[in-house]
């Protein structure tokens, strides 16, 4: 089933750094798209889908360089993407890689990848269900070319897609056909990355099953949640469920992730009758309790994926929590009370 997700769109403090290295200065570039010309102090800043179109818009027409998206992602160091990214390339081969990157992207933006495979092709194209106007050239581009740099560094191969569809009537540059390789169909009724159905087997070097079992439940949990916006209190929450295990469970991570400011999230947490600490705790807990269901993960692993430093502190907690430690509280929940 679809997930109906908000209209939240990331923007990384990784946007921001590419800009200046490209010369733009953030404050120019925000005024340029009609945004707060503050929008990038708040490190992980949440917009809506026609204020990001805009920030693209705005870069297309301050930085006029040719196929400055496909140079953008080119170049990207794979550690810069976020976990919602990185575990695509801990996929068994392509297809896998692509599933979940099309799955766990959505923690970022609300952009879906939908595919039709036949005849020995895979044929992918975007969906923004927010979008009232056509998706920016630039925004195309760096979908696209995330996909194949996806394929290319997951398999160690260069693979060649069997064509690109572009609405566009035309391209600046020669960049495109160098870096996909492939036929492109100018003035297309839509904007698609055609893919070899054999590619997609293609194994990928760095698959590992461990990293998939501990991230898939975490991002799981944190998209299951976004399926409608629901109290700070629950934003919170799922913030946390992402960013623990990654040591970031602070109170400021958490207000740059929601675009506010400490003192603003702060007061909207006081504002339903709760604190930072306490849900803090109830994110620890409910992940705790998921993570226990696995049985092949253990104890001391889970406390790791919960932000603890040790699993003393863990036991302690959970002891708190449920009465009983966490051993017991697994075996009791798979063999029932007795």
């Amino acid at each position: 089933m679809s997930l109906e997700l908000a209209d939240r769109c990331k923007v990384p403090p990784l946007f921001w750094r590419t800009v200046m290295r490209a010369g733009l200065r953030p404050e120019r570039l925000l005024r340029h798209a009609r945004l707060p010309a503050t929008l990038h102090l708040n490190q992980q800043a949440i917009v809506t889908t026609a204020q990001f179109f805009a920030l693209w818009k705005a870069v297309e027409q301050l930085l006029p360089e040719p196929g400055l998206a496909i140079r953008i992602i080119e170049a990207l160091n794979t550690a810069a993407h976020p976990p919602s990214v990185l575990i695509a390339l801990y996929g068994r081969n392509f297809r896998d890689g692509l599933v979940r990157l099309a799955r766990f992207k959505r923690l970022c933006v609300p952009e879906q990848l939908l595919w039709d495979e036949k005849r020995g092709e895979c044929r992918i194209t975007v969906l923004w269900p927010h979008a009232t106007e056509p998706t920016p050239s630039i925004a195309i581009d760096v979908t696209f070319a995330t996909l194949l740099e996806l394929g290319r560094r997951g398999t160690g191969q260069r693979i060649i897609p069997s064509r690109i569809e572009l609405a566009r009537p035309s391209l600046a540059s020669d960049l495109h056909r160098q870096y996909f390789g492939c036929p492109i169909q100018l003035g297309a009724p839509g904007d698609a990355l055609v893919l070899k159905s054999v590619d997609l087997k293609s194994p990928f070097a760095g698959y590992n099953p461990e990293m998939l079992s501990l991230l898939t439940p975490v991002l799981a949990s944190a998209l299951e949640e976004l399926r409608a916006d629901g109290s700070t209190g629950e934003q919170v929450k799922t913030v946390l469920k992402r960013n623990l295990a990654i040591g970031r469970a602070e109170l400021s991570y958490v207000a740059r992730d929601l675009g506010v400011s400490e003192r603003t999230l702060q007061r909207r947490i006081t504002g339903e009758g709760t604190t930072f600490r306490s849900l803090l705790s109830q994110a620890r807990r409910d992940l705790g309790r998921q993570l226990l269901f696995a049985r092949d993960r253990s104890i001391n692993e889970v406390a790791y994926l919960l932000g603890y430093q040790d699993a003393n502190a863990f036991h302690r907690a959970f002891r708190k929590w449920e009465g009983v430690s966490p051993a017991r509280w697994r075996y009791l929940q798979t063999n029932g009370a007795s």
